[in-house]
Order: structure tokens, then sequence, then C-alpha cells
């Protein structure tokens, strides 16, 4: 379940860094470099996949957009539904939304209020491929729990961790990171 030093390092090397984007004197953490690479996409979803197979979840769920890229096929990969949580207005049917507070402002997430009905008491393990300061993913785990799941643990593939989002997901589920990296 551990991944090597070796893979760590290869999954570093394999995201490009953007200085300046989306602002001056924010370094973006690409991931798109990572994905676009067959054996480092593989290795993620296969350390992924590794972790969860017999942890009984029934739902992995990922935020637009990214977390789409690695929550469907790893909800292939351990037997489980995909539900969407997005932008408003992007979901076709009844949703239920949770507001999140900004820098300067507020955004908001949905899912649609149907999402875990298929199974009771579903299990939820939330995905997304970076966390910062946590406001997208802890708004999505209140919303998975709202609609009716038991979120069991947020996964990501690349944690800033000086930014501080782990300890707000640490207060809400458990907590997981393929990569822990400083936020330039």
């Amino acid at each position: 379940m551990s991944i090597s030093a070796e893979t760590k390092a290869f999954l570093l090397e394999s995201i490009r860094n953007v200085p300046d984007f989306p602002k001056v004197g924010v370094q973006f953490k690409d991931i798109t470099t990572l994905v676009g690479s067959p054996k480092a996409f593989k290795a993620v979803i296969d350390h992924l996949a590794d972790r969860y197979k017999n942890a009984n979840i029934d739902f992995v769920v990922g935020a637009e957009a990214r977390g789409f890229i690695f929550g469907a096929p790893l909800a292939l990969a351990i037997g489980a539904g995909f539900a969407p949580i997005r932008k408003p207005s992007k979901l076709p049917y009844t949703t239920a939304g949770e507001k999140y507070a900004l820098e300067y402002g507020f955004d908001e997430v949905q899912i649609h209020i149907d999402a875990f009905s298929a199974v009771k008491n579903a299990k939820a393990l939330f995905i997304d491929d970076l966390i910062a300061t946590g406001g997208t993913a802890e708004a999505s785990i209140r919303l998975i729990e709202r609609v009716g799941a038991k979120c069991v643990e947020a996964a990501f593939v690349i944690n800033l961790f000086d930014l501080g989002g782990a300890d707000k997901i640490k207060k809400l589920t458990n907590f997981y990171a393929i990569l822990d990296i400083e936020g330039d």
C-alpha cells in the first residue's frame, strides 16, 4: 500500500511547474504532464487502487475537473460508482450545493441529490488532484455527507502542505496524499 521513494520522485518529475499562473507569485502544479505519461498516470491509479481495493468504497467522488481525471479510472479499478461534483449549473438534474469562502467572495460546488441513492449507507471516497487551502475539498466533503453518503477518506495526488488544507480536511474525515510538497 505504500509508494516507493523512487516512484514518488518519478511522479514529482512528471509534474510541470508553471510560474506566475494563474497570477503572479503562484507556482502552478500542472498535472497534465503527469497524466500525459502513461507510466506516471498508471502508477498513480495503480497505487490508489491498491490502497482502496478492500475498503468497500461504494462511490468515488471527483471534484471538477481534475478530480474526474483520477476519480473515474479509480472507481472502475475498485469496482465503485463515480459521482461528479461540479460548479453551479453544470449538472442536469436536481442538485444540492455547498458554498465556501474564497480570498475575495464565495464559490459553490454541487452534486445530484440522488448521487448515492443506489446504495444504502453508501461509503464514499473524495478525490482531487491537489489540495492547497482546502476550500473546495471541505465544501465537497460536507456536500457528500449532506446528500447521504459517509465520506470515509479524502485523497489527493498532491498536498501543498504549507497551505493548511490538509488540516481542515483531517477535522472532517481521513486524509491521504501521495505527494507532500511545499506550495511555492
